[in-house]
């Protein structure tokens, strides 16, 4: 971990088990000497959703007071959000009202969250590569959901399933 750089970075994935299936995804946030991991599992969900939460849960965990001061880099493998949004389709999302857009809940609160940061920017890494930061949230993502195999213990995406049927 390189204690000189000024900003934060934010590693994220999501995986499932099938898709839709029992997902989970984890986050691994840098700060100068600062390591912080968090996960989260689901008993129904998809991967894209999985990979959304990753980036929302944390940017959630960085202080407010920070939001404006202290640049963010995202590194994600998921090429669809990190295209959608340094390609700016999310602008067209909202001028359409999501319309036909997946997981329009999951894009709203990212987008308003997006929007608290004065310096942030995405980056696509190839998942599965050679960035041991990615590989480490896959894993942390994948022991999160099968740590527990009863469904009755892994948390509810509520919006997912009420959605989904």
């Amino acid at each position: 971990m390189n204690s000189n750089k000024n900003y934060i970075e934010i590693y994220t994935d999501g995986a499932c088990s099938e898709n839709p299936g029992k997902g989970g995804w984890a986050a691994i946030l840098l700060y100068n000497n600062h390591r912080k991991e968090l996960w989260k599992a689901y008993r129904k969900t998809t991967n894209n959703r999985m990979e959304l939460m990753a980036i929302i849960e944390a940017l959630k965990a960085i202080k407010p007071e920070w939001r404006k001061t202290v640049p963010v880099v995202v590194y994600s493998d998921s090429q669809y959000i990190v295209k959608s949004i340094n390609q700016r389709y999310i602008y067209n999302w909202i001028i359409k009202q999501f319309k036909n857009v997946k997981n329009p809940d999951l894009w709203k609160e990212l987008i308003n969250l997006i929007h608290q940061y004065g310096n942030i920017k995405f980056v696509w890494v190839k998942g599965h590569g050679d960035n041991s930061l990615n590989n480490q949230c896959d894993k942390l993502a994948v022991k999160a959901y099968s740590s527990d195999n009863e469904n009755d213990k892994l948390n509810i995406d509520e919006y997912y399933e009420k959605h989904s049927q």
